[in-house]
């Protein structure tokens, strides 16, 4: 009893907390934009606000995390999605696996990013670092609002059940314990990229060095988008069962439109760093990478939706949801078509220049956003207006997001061997040639061995490759390899600036997902068959035999197992399960493939539902497979890389007495 006693004074200190955060996000919200240009004094004031406001929201997100790791079930979010035999990690995750808890976690997110800027940004001018945290308070509000006043996650009841309704069996997963965290840091941290362009628009303050201050944040935040989309990317592919690593769901859309703009936003603001141009681009960017998160967030929790990724399906909060999203989004771009003529043009160069170039990177992504966006948006729209139901699928947006990625893809290598402000494009086709030439040889060395078909296969290779390899390029150029002595080009390459490596890194990333994606779509094979215990096929080469079938309990289920023992060509041999689980609770079931990997290639095996008298099972061949997610990971390290760089701090650029004096207004 004095347990559940004190749990219960938890959850009522932990709704206090949130309420007082709300409160004090609020004051700091009016304050901030009244007072802007009082100086140090308020912008200390709104410091100690925004590290408060973090305080109070760590503890009542303690507080629900207490909730159920101690199955307390009086509060109603912990009898709709928990359990007292579900396994201690999946109790913490079940925090977040629905739409109260979610809300409460991407409040606390908001709420540390914060905080953060509020203790790196001490070298920020006072009016911008007060506004900033003033738009980062004006956000806690808004979100805090509509979680206490329509999706209270400390309701209770009594008396209170003996037993909890479980948690979704597929969210079940350590893959989706650590998904939705770094999605929403993701999501969330280009909320300071955003409140950084409003401060801008507001103060009229924007110039190369407001550049290198957002740099560092977009790319925290492109690091955490990147990490999200790779782990639910991996977390559907082995465990929804279904053998497919991207479905082009509206969900999974709302999370990769923000990446791709969160991109553009990157090379934008480099652009605007080096040589003070793009600034209405920049801050137009920085407004709409935020607010395609925020849709994400309205497609989630708005009900229009059946989805796996979606909480709700509670049309009344979509309408609170797309209210308060209107007047934030609609209001920053009030305020962008108000102010942006007013702030003044950059530097100038030429088309074909390294800024020739981040611009045409940025078109092609845009433009895809664009696509995207009309494909997820349409069937939605058309159904609110007119009722019609439609389906844009796979093929649309293959073919029209394939299409804009082809050039992107082609011209990417030249980007990083072209010149500052002019450049002379044969001359960076020179320094290709190599790369292109081992493109060529191993596209057709693959094709040959694979056996060529009518298809875009070889093309989608020869891009992949040419990605790849001309990622390294620059590398080659800059350190003499092959036209000085091998000591002398490793002291060149050694000495290069960090930069360099870093972005032939993420290339070469990007590239290796290109091979992965090709690779898999043209050749991968499946074999849906029946078996019983004893009985085995082949598959490309493999031979999969069926040897035991059982039931096994789990903590909270009961699993059919299946048992099985894949022969690879050369000889070795593996054995591997694959089972069907049933929860107690709620008498769910989901499927745990067995996926065994041979280099970067795997054989995903997957036990269907039992016949009377047999066993369905479903087996895939996917020829490296691995690369699309090792490609995305080297992505994520070369932005830690270059976040880590020493040239670059977050909030905190360098001494204003270090940079140049032009720069300086």
């Amino acid at each position: 009893m004095a347990a559940r006693d004190g749990s219960t004074m938890s959850i009522e200190f932990g709704h206090f907390a949130l309420v007082l955060a709300f409160a004090i996000a609020t004051m700091a919200t009016i304050g901030g934009y009244l007072f802007w240009r009082s100086g140090a004094r308020i912008a200390l004031v709104l410091s100690q606000a925004a590290v408060l406001q973090f305080i109070l929201v760590a503890v009542a997100f303690l507080a629900l995390i207490q909730a159920f790791v101690t199955s307390d079930f009086s509060l109603l979010l912990v009898i709709n999605n928990s359990h007292s035999l579900k396994p201690l990690m999946f109790k913490i995750s079940g925090v977040w696996g629905n739409h109260e808890g979610s809300m409460v976690l991407w409040i606390f997110i908001l709420v540390a990013f914060g905080a953060m800027v509020a203790a790196f940004g001490r070298r920020l001018p006072n009016d911008l670092l007060t506004l900033v945290l003033a738009t980062q308070s004006l956000l806690t509000a808004a979100f805090a609002s509509f979680t206490i006043f329509t999706s209270n996650p400390f309701l209770r009841v009594f008396p209170a059940p003996l037993q909890g309704n479980d948690l979704n069996p597929v969210l079940q997963d350590v893959g989706l314990a650590i998904h939705p965290p770094l999605l929403y840091a993701g999501y969330i941290g280009f909320s300071i990229c955003f409140s950084f362009a409003i401060a801008a628009l507001i103060s009229g303050h924007i110039d190369q060095a407001w550049a290198r201050w957002v740099r560092p944040w977009a790319m925290l935040s492109w690091i955490f988008l990147t990490l999200g989309i790779t782990m639910g990317s991996y977390w559907a592919y082995y465990e929804l069962g279904w053998g497919g690593w991207w479905f082009w769901d509206p969900v999974e859309n709302a999370s990769f439109m923000p990446w791709l703009t969160g991109t553009a936003l990157l090379h934008s603001a480099l652009v605007m760093e080096k040589r003070n141009a793009l600034k209405i681009w920049t801050v137009f960017l920085s407004i709409i990478t935020f607010s395609l998160s925020l849709l994400g967030t309205f497609l989630v929790r708005s009900g229009i939706l059946t989805s796996v990724h979606t909480f709700v399906s509670d049309p009344s909060r979509g309408l609170v949801i797309l209210t308060l999203l209107a007047l934030i989004i609609g209001g920053a771009f009030f305020l962008f078509a108000l102010r942006a003529a007013s702030l003044r043009q950059g530097g100038l160069f030429a088309p074909v220049s390294r800024e020739g170039a981040l611009i045409l990177n940025n078109l092609f992504l845009a433009t895809a956003v664009g696509a995207v966006l009309v494909g997820t948006l349409y069937p939605l729209l058309l159904d609110a207006l007119t009722g019609i139901t439609i389906s844009v699928g796979a093929p649309f947006f293959n073919l029209t997001f394939g299409a804009l990625m082809a050039p992107l893809l082609l011209v990417l290598p030249f980007g990083p061997l072209l010149a500052w402000k002019r450049a002379d494009v044969v001359a960076a086709a020179q320094r290709l040639i190599g790369a292109a030439a081992l493109a060529v040889f191993f596209t057709i060395l693959i094709s040959a061995l694979r056996g060529v078909s009518i298809s875009l296969a070889p093309l989608g290779l020869l891009l992949g490759f040419w990605v790849a390899f001309g990622a390294f390029a620059e590398l080659v150029e800059r350190s003499g390899l092959g036209r000085l002595p091998l000591q002398q080009s490793w002291r060149r390459l050694v000495g290069l600036p960090r930069s360099a490596f870093t972005t032939a890194l993420a290339h070469f990333g990007i590239g290796l997902t290109v091979l992965g994606i090709v690779s898999t779509g043209a050749w991968q094979t499946e074999l849906v068959t029946t078996l019983n215990p004893g009985e085995s096929v082949e598959l490309s080469g493999f031979t999969i035999a069926f040897d035991s079938y059982e039931q096994v309990p789990g903590p909270n289920y009961t699993a059919d197992e299946g048992r099985f023992t894949v022969t690879a060509p050369d000889g070795g041999t593996r054995n591997t399960l694959a089972d069907r689980r049933i929860y107690v609770a709620n008498g769910m079931s989901t499927t745990e493939a067995a996926i065994e990997s041979y280099g970067f290639s795997q054989i995903y095996l997957q036990l269907g539902e039992p016949l009377e008298d047999t066993h369905v099972v479903r087996i895939w061949h996917k020829p490296y497979i691995t690369l699309i997610w090792i490609g995305a990971l080297l992505m994520a390290l070369a932005g830690i890389i270059s976040l880590i760089d020493r040239g670059v701090h977050i909030g905190a650029p360098r001494r204003a007495a270090r940079l140049n004096p032009e720069l300086a207004e």
